[in-house]
């Protein structure tokens, strides 16, 4: 079985696969973590082009395009990465393999067997993975239970673009990335967790999914904080993360950047006065030009 998520630092773990496959693997570090892999010779890991940390000095890498990955040519096309890293240890002992997280996040090692072979995640939480695991980016793959209205509003609103829209299927271990801390929620059938979009990292795919709107749709042309929810239904498992990777950027640039007119409401009002004196003196000269 995999380890819980809530790993404490250099503890290790053993994973045990349906067909008693063994890999040992340590999670190391508290913010910025590393998953450390034992692997056995002949043994392999499939990694997130870019995570790979260190690794002993029997280990191969290979950088591979990835066929599984749904419609990978408008993935490519839309500067999204198609390939991964394949590492195998070619020597005679064991060797291991360092693999980072993208930013300051935690690993969660999910055991998909247990989960029924299939998990749902947001755009790139996927790290790595060991033994049968399956990962599909699909562009087009909608909501569940979301209108096709709402589902377009939903693309116009600040980190809501690709929701859940990356999906690991399988019977192995696979390793996602959790923003900041992490949380873990079992729901039982029918219980009920409303959840800010952004601070979901996975979901089982037994949970329900449902959409649902905070404030007026008008709010969202000017932004705001906590405008839509996810509604989850179990029963399944829920992995929740306090700060995504897209909110972290988005607070970074805000406090680097110079203040945008959203900041500053006013300064949009005089602009919009502005064109609508503009107007009204061409319209008035142009009536005055005809007389």
């Amino acid at each position: 079985m995999a380890a819980p998520f809530f790993t404490t630092p250099f503890q290790p773990y053993v994973y045990q696969s349906p067909e008693d496959v063994v890999i040992p693997f340590q999670i190391l570090g508290g913010e910025a973590q590393i998953v450390q892999i034992m692997l056995k010779p002949d043994e392999k890991v499939i990694a997130r082009p870019g995570s790979i940390c260190y690794m002993s000095g029997s280990m191969e890498m290979e950088n591979v395009y990835q066929p599984e990955n749904e419609a990978g040519i408008w993935q490519w096309l839309l500067g999204k990465t198609v390939s991964g890293v394949v590492v195998r240890n070619s020597g005679q002992s064991d060797g291991f393999v360092g693999i980072a997280a993208p930013s300051l996040a935690r690993i969660l090692p999910i055991d998909l067997a247990v989960l029924g072979g299939e998990i749902l995640c947001q755009p790139d939480a996927f790290l790595c993975s060991v033994y049968d695991v399956k990962v599909s980016n699909a562009v087009n793959q909608r909501i569940r239970n979301i209108p096709d209205g709402v589902e377009v509003r939903l693309n116009n609103i600040p980190g809501v673009q690709g929701f859940l829209r990356q999906k690991l299927s399988g019977r192995g271990l696979a390793f996602v990335v959790a923003g900041g801390s992490a949380v873990q929620k079992n729901l039982e059938v029918g219980e009920v967790l409303s959840v800010d979009v952004s601070c979901i990292a996975a979901v089982s795919s037994t949970v329900d999914v449902k959409i649902q709107y905070n404030a007026p749709r008008r709010r969202a042309v000017f932004g705001g904080e906590n405008q839509v929810t996810a509604v989850l239904t179990g029963p399944g498992i829920v992995f929740i993360q306090s700060l995504s990777f897209h909110r972290l950027a988005q607070r970074i640039a805000r406090s680097v950047a110079s203040p945008n007119m959203r900041d500053h409401p006013k300064f949009l009002l005089q602009i919009a006065l502005f064109f609508f004196l503009a107007y009204v003196v061409i319209i008035t000269s142009l009536i005055l030009t005809d007389g």
